[in-house]
């Protein structure tokens, strides 16, 4: 049986879920937004939902669900959808170093 691992939207980060207009399609959470919070064994999303909304623990809109495999779900108002920690854009390491290498070469006017 699949384990899930909870995690717990902030709580300012669940408000704003909460009232942002539903969106469809692969939606992306920052990890940092979510406190781990445990794990259930359940054969389903919906297994695990109903679970903890016996064990007085339920989720709330903005949760996620994590399987083994790396696969999210987070929950909505309509049921759980496909979610993906949203990954920071990198530069580069030849973006970073353009502009002071610029600065060292203009600086002497390229003169010698």
């Amino acid at each position: 049986m699949p384990v899930y691992r909870i995690y717990r939207a902030r709580e300012s980060q669940h408000q704003q879920f909460r009232w942002a207009p539903h969106t469809t399609g692969a939606t992306q959470v920052k990890r940092k937004d979510y406190e781990e919070a445990g794990q259930i064994e359940a054969p389903s999303v919906y297994a695990a939902w109903a679970k903890l909304q016996e064990s007085g623990n339920p989720l709330r809109v903005g949760d996620v669900l994590a399987l083994e495999d790396g696969q999210l779900r987070i929950c909505k108002y309509v049921g759980f959808e496909e979610v993906s920690w949203m990954v920071p854009e990198v530069k580069p390491a030849a973006e970073a170093e353009t502009p002071a290498k610029e600065a060292r070469a203009g600086g002497d006017g390229g003169q010698e």
